[in-house]
């Protein structure tokens, strides 16, 4: 039986999105990120990567390269929500996925085609399922290991699909500039330079321990990829060790009612996604950094294991009202982590813990509904006309 390894890598995954929820983005260079100057470019469309205008680019040079750059505040939120649904699809296909970020996955197809037909077929089966879950499009690489099938999503992008068939593995790499392999930094690659290597070929006219002496395991392992062997299997991810979500603002703030309004809506993305993947966590851990750019933690371990949301929230405020603030705040935010089981004791009085649950109901009933009709469906009356614009954020 013959080993097949799937990439599927989303296509301009952030911007894409964007453009999928407003329609009046569409065919227009939308750029993912903040505003101010001080902001980078988190994702890019296609429209603007024509101007040279590519993710992690200040907002800057950006706007020099494409006057027309329509800048909009990132969502991780609503793109986690989005990759659930991806990866939703990809399970379909294989119980063998890993996901590699919040927009790609590798995926075990070896057997598949029992099921599906041909690895063309199977490529073609993923894309439309994606399309349909998401609206969005994707590409895919297919290869007998897994670097060469990540190597491949990237040739035919985008809503492309490019295979490297077992008898095709030596000539493709024949030519493949050495940049392309997944591990070769800019360091690495002025280092080859250096030494003639242009190539993937150009790494096979020497043998292995000479590339072994020069550079290590790392030399072992370069001379593996140049023939084509990578024996990293496709692992579906271990369980998480935490789960949290962060801000930085536009502008630095010393308003502990506005932090507070941060942390609940972060509560809120932590909340769900704990519940999502039915974990919970005992500490909760408050992170804050100043302006300038020295931070603090601070973090509470609770009596039991929590996903339940106002849980989450009061006890990151009772850690922020502990917390001065000698200068402004740049960036705030929450996570709570140890998921391992610890045994509670009863105690005569179950008040709070009765409260909890009803509350974590109630938050699964909102989950459920915003799910089905995004996430702006539910709002509660504290975030009532909060804005939420920071700089950029992560979870």
């Amino acid at each position: 039986m013959r080993t097949w390894i799937l990439h599927i890598d989303m296509d301009a995954f952030f911007a894409s999105v964007e453009q999928m929820d407003n329609p009046e983005l569409r065919g227009k260079p939308v750029a993912v990120g903040g505003t101010s100057d001080r902001s980078v470019v988190s994702a890019a469309s296609y429209e603007v990567r024509r101007y040279g205008v590519h993710s992690a680019m200040s907002v800057v040079k950006a706007r020099k390269l494409c006057p027309e750059i329509i800048l909009v505040p990132g969502r991780m939120g609503r793109y986690k929500e989005v990759s659930h649904l991806v990866m939703d699809a990809l399970r379909e296909f294989s119980p063998t996925v890993e996901q590699a970020s919040v927009d790609e996955a590798y995926l075990d197809g070896t057997g598949l085609e029992r099921l599906f037909g041909p690895v063309d077929e199977i490529g073609r089966r993923i894309k439309a399922r994606v399309k349909e879950a998401t609206g969005l499009t994707c590409s895919v690489g297919a290869a007998p290991v897994r670097f060469l099938a990540k190597i491949a999503s990237d040739m035919d992008k985008p809503d492309g699909m490019f295979i490297v068939r077992h008898e095709e593995v030596a000539e493709f790499l024949q030519t493949l500039p050495v940049g392309k392999i997944p591990g070769v930094g800019a360091k690495l690659l002025e280092v080859l330079k250096r030494l003639g290597v242009r190539t993937c070929g150009d790494i096979l006219l020497k043998p292995g321990e000479y590339w072994e002496e020069r550079l290590g395991k790392y030399g072992a392992a370069l001379y593996d990829r140049a023939r084509g062997i990578d024996p990293t299997p496709v692992t579906p991810c271990e369980a998480a060790k935490s789960c949290s979500a962060e801000n930085t603002f536009r502008e630095d703030t010393t308003d502990r009612a506005l932090l507070r309004k941060w942390l609940l809506a972060q509560s809120e993305r932590v909340g769900e996604d704990l519940r999502r993947h039915g974990y919970k966590g005992r500490t909760v851990t408050l992170k804050v950094k100043y302006a300038d750019f020295s931070q603090i933690t601070r973090s509470r371990s609770l009596e039991a294991r929590t996903d339940n949301t106002a849980v989450i929230f009061e006890t990151a405020c009772g850690l922020l009202e502990q917390v001065k603030l000698p200068r402004a705040v740049r960036l705030i935010g929450v996570g709570v982590s140890n998921f391992g089981a610890r045994p509670r004791q009863v105690t005569l009085f179950e008040e709070a813990p009765r409260r909890q649950e009803a509350t974590s109901e109630l938050d699964k009933a909102v989950d459920r509904v915003r799910r089905r009709f995004g996430g702006q469906a539910v709002t509660r009356v504290e975030l009532l006309g909060f804005k939420k614009k920071p700089t950029n954020s992560a979870d």
